[in-house]
């Protein structure tokens, strides 16, 4: 990655050696070793991150062709995908939206005032 060879890498150690002493150089090791290890699982995320926005970039577009294509020349398995996707689109766009459930409708009535006493 960096083209350090072995004299140049001892060179490196001796003079952190000598700077931080034996009792302090394990400690600033560590500690270098970790933050290494945040950088690289941060740059993981991004780039999956990225990847993760690209594919939907890529969907989108894909759905634009087809609806600008003759959607009812579309087989009905393509034309239940892009339902699908539809509503997966509205529910990514509207996500705290309450959706009705028909069990809620048949369990029970909305309350109403009728069951408070009146002043």
């Amino acid at each position: 990655m960096f083209d350090i060879g072995f004299w140049e890498l001892l060179f490196v150690a001796l003079i952190g050696l000598l700077v931080l002493g034996p009792e302090r150089l394990p400690v600033a090791l560590r500690g270098l070793q970790r933050g290494i290890q945040k950088m690289k699982s941060f740059g993981t995320s991004v780039q999956a991150e990225l990847n993760h926005e690209l594919r939907i970039k890529e969907l989108h577009d894909h759905l634009k062709k087809a609806e600008q294509m003759d959607v009812e020349k579309l087989s009905p398995e393509l034309q239940r995908s892009m339902a699908e996707l539809r509503e997966a689109a509205a529910g990514v766009q509207r996500p705290y939206a309450k959706k009705p459930n028909a069990q809620d409708d048949e369990s029970e009535p909305p309350a109403t005032d009728e069951s408070k006493p009146s002043s």
